[in-house]
């Protein structure tokens, strides 16, 4: 099962051109924040740092915080077209190395999931509860047929372990943030062994 595109946020544009245009926003806006994260910049900021008008910011999205969620979107949908196609837990491990490459967004991803969790924040409620609805969902139906052949633990549903998984890896993520020597990949890898049928 592959995960479902997340669906467009702020406006596609009405034209091709208007499309490409709002795809080199955002592959500009990827490539500022990938070292630096957006550190409360402002939309005006933004648009200076990425080389657009502030306007032609706005021609597309209505605020910051839906530009930013739409830029993470981008990065994660790009990611996931160069991996693999059903999550589990190497999926995670690689997700992770390259996330060690790209602090700004996984910077971008803890700060837009905590704003997430204020009331004003409709866009990104929105956004990282459909996400982590939609990858559990796939998760626990890749688990479940791991599970049916043997390869992973069969004495904790499945569902269980996708929302375990997706918590170690968001959680390791937040504590490399904060400490860089915290093996990530390592540390991944050393669930996925818990993971394994006992013998």
């Amino acid at each position: 099962m592959e995960p479902q595109p997340h669906p467009v946020i702020g406006r596609r544009g009405s034209q091709p051109k208007g499309v490409a245009r709002r795809q080199e926003i955002l592959d500009r806006a990827i490539d500022v924040f990938r070292e630096r994260g957006a550190d409360g910049t402002s939309l005006r900021r933004i648009a200076e740092a990425i080389g657009v008008s502030h306007a032609a910011l706005l021609h597309y999205f209505d605020s910051r915080e839906q530009l930013l969620v739409a830029v993470y979107a981008h990065a994660e949908a790009r990611n996931a077209a160069q991996g693999e196609r059903v999550p589990g837990i190497e999926t995670m491990v690689h997700a992770a190395i390259r996330n060690v490459e790209i602090p700004g967004l996984v910077k971008l991803y803890s700060t837009l999931v905590a704003a997430s969790l204020e009331s004003a924040s409709e866009v990104g409620h929105a956004f990282f509860s459909a996400r982590f609805e939609r990858l559990r969902s796939t998760l626990t139906a890749s688990l479940q047929r791991q599970q049916d052949a043997g390869e992973v633990r069969a004495d904790v549903p499945a569902d269980h372990l996708a929302a375990l998984i997706i918590a170690a890896s968001d959680g390791l993520q937040i504590q490399w943030l904060l400490e860089p020597s915290v093996e990530l990949e390592a540390t991944l890898r050393t669930l996925g062994d818990l993971l394994q049928p006992p013998r």
